[in-house]
């Protein structure tokens, strides 16, 4: 008789867990319903990627590059995890340090090496004297160093901060970078400049965060005069 009474009791614990379970998803359906964050809305448009990084008009133009309209949806914790990442190889006395993704664009049905990503690290004095480019490259006057091409671009800074011992005499060099992975942007000028402004976006985002004296070298609105 114990044995029984055990088994119904255990049949009536599972019986009640489930009850529970059963009201606990049906809250958190309540919940999505009304804050309308439904499974609809896992992938948006341009503009509301990575916390909103992207103005309208720049918006447009990701969407261009990248030819794709919807992305999965990303908050904006790459813009502390690229700062943490700085700041934390600057402070160890290394020449260079991997660095973070800002911002990545992944596309709704996208694979492997489908999306795009606005990536910053810390890079070495000589990198930044390195003459070798990707075919189709063209250089600009932006920053210490400039690029883009037709699949990214690339951007150098360096960096003074007061949050940064010791960046007056040794600034912060960094590295960021817009990569495209599978594309049907033409290789154009207004596909490279483009390729730059979303770049320039983000940089100026990490320059700000940090600190930097004079934005790093960076204007408000992006350079895109060629060498």
């Amino acid at each position: 008789m114990r044995i029984v009474g055990l088994t119904r009791a255990g049949r009536l614990a599972a019986a009640v867990g489930l009850v529970v379970a059963a009201g606990a998803g049906l809250a958190a359906c309540g919940s999505d319903a009304e804050t309308g964050k439904g499974a609809e809305e896992t992938f948006v448009g341009a503009d509301k990627v990575c916390g909103g990084l992207f103005d309208a008009s720049l918006a447009k133009k990701v969407e261009a590059v990248t030819a794709d309209s919807e992305f999965f949806y990303r908050s904006d914790q790459g813009l502390k995890a690229v700062t943490e990442a700085l700041t934390d190889g600057y402070e160890s006395g290394r020449s260079w340090a991997t660095g973070a993704d800002l911002c990545e664009l992944s596309p709704r049905g996208g694979g492997a090496g489908d999306g795009a990503a606005v990536k910053f690290s810390m890079y070495a004095p000589q990198d930044v004297k390195d003459s070798r480019t990707d075919p189709g490259t063209v250089s600009y006057t932006m920053g210490k160093r400039s690029e883009a091409r037709a699949t990214g671009a690339s951007l150098y800074l360096e960096c003074v901060s007061p949050r940064l011992k010791g960046s007056e005499t040794e600034p912060l060099r960094i590295y960021g970078s817009f990569t495209v992975g599978e594309s049907d942007a033409p290789d154009t000028p207004e596909t490279r400049d483009a390729n730059l402004e979303v770049l320039h976006t983000g940089a100026l985002s990490v320059a700000k965060e940090l600190g930097c004296e004079n934005n790093a070298g960076l204007p408000e609105t992006p350079d895109l005069t060629p060498k």
